[in-house]
């Protein structure tokens, strides 16, 4: 299955990629590989996230502080945010 960020979805992953380089050298690569990490598992399994609203569902990451919501569309699945958990 395939997987589609909605634009401002991938701004906010960006955007905090881009906050944890400025944090600890590699620190941002562990973020990136734990939102992979994330998106993998939703891959796999799409229906295994708890719905938060409507078709809505969110993954937390481990070890950092954030959530992927998205939704399982017919054929592919689409990340609306990936936002922090804590603000």
């Amino acid at each position: 299955m395939r997987f589609e960020f909605h634009p401002d979805a991938l701004d906010e992953y960006e955007d905090a990629a881009r906050y944890y380089t400025g944090c600890q050298v590699g620190l941002e690569l562990r973020f990136i590989a734990a939102v992979e990490h994330v998106i993998q598992q939703i891959i796999e399994a799409p229906e295994r996230w708890p719905v938060l609203e409507d078709d809505i569902r969110r993954c937390l990451a481990r070890v950092f502080p954030y959530a992927v919501l998205y939704s399982h569309e017919t054929d592919y699945v689409l990340i609306i945010a990936v936002m922090h958990s804590h603000r």
